[in-house]
């Protein structure tokens, strides 16, 4: 059972245009009402039946009614669960039929792109939650590591077994979303700083201060990041990682016109 209040009525005001910036990642603009509704979810960590459960739900409620509609994905697709093989092979496939879909990135998405372009931080990255990653991708990283393979071999496994396409995915996603004023990021933004001026890391990976002040600019964050078990309703901020990886809930926020609701 869903439920839904009215979160945007007090930020109902006039935000400038987001530029883009070719040193950075994609930065993504709309106008507010584009949308008949937006459908949101975070941290999918290699989840794929929850993720294909959650866009069954979200397709059945937009049946009963007509318009636009938008998915939007906050980041971190791989990781932690046993399927981020075919969580990516699923994103960067076309959306279900009358829906736009948007992939943004999260840090670990930008980790793994690192790890095939430089397999030698193989080990740093095994600490990041790696593992199952590479099994998702029938890699045996414990065998390679335990018969002493060198960075050059395991830099040919991961390069022959990962699909070079689900590289150049993630590679392509931009990194922000903006519909009128509210924001979409995958780990929020540093309080009070310019959009525009906002780093791709700290939009990537910023916790504190942003979870204790909020965006401290008159807009309202839709993030994930940090998990917790229910979403997080902070200053200006929705917090919507809900750690599917550990509790089996993959959290769809949903917004139609002025009203925030979680599906």
């Amino acid at each position: 059972m869903g439920y839904m209040f009215n979160y945007l009525g007090p930020w109902r005001r006039h935000i400038p245009i987001l530029a883009g910036n070719l040193n950075r990642r994609a930065r993504l603009t709309f106008a507010e009402g584009e949308f008949a509704a937006v459908y949101a979810m975070s941290d999918v960590h290699g989840c794929y039946n929850e993720l294909v459960e959650a866009h069954r739900r979200i397709v059945e409620d937009a049946a009963r009614f007509p318009g636009p509609k938008l998915i939007v994905m906050l980041g971190d697709y791989v990781d932690r669960g046993p399927d981020s093989s075919a969580v990516l092979e699923f994103l960067s496939k076309t959306p279900p039929l009358g829906f736009q879909r948007f992939v943004l990135c999260g840090n670990h998405d930008a980790e793994l792109v690192k790890l095939y372009r430089k397999p030698a931080r193989i080990l740093e990255w095994l600490g990041f939650a790696g593992t199952e990653t590479l099994h998702s991708y029938g890699i045996d990283i414990e065998h390679l590591l335990q018969s002493a393979a060198g960075s050059e071999t395991i830099a040919r496994v991961i390069r022959n077994m990962i699909p070079e396409r689900h590289i150049k995915f993630l590679e392509s996603l931009p990194i922000m979303l903006r519909i009128g004023r509210v924001v979409f990021v995958h780990a929020g933004i540093k309080p009070g700083i310019d959009l525009k001026k906002q780093k791709d890391s700290d939009l990537m990976w910023i916790r504190q201060p942003f979870l204790d002040e909020g965006p401290q600019l008159p807009v309202l964050v839709i993030h994930g990041h940090t998990p917790a078990r229910i979403p997080t309703f902070g200053p200006q901020r929705i917090g919507i990682d809900t750690a599917v990886s550990a509790t089996g809930r993959l959290t769809v926020l949903t917004i139609k016109g002025t009203r925030v609701g979680i599906l």
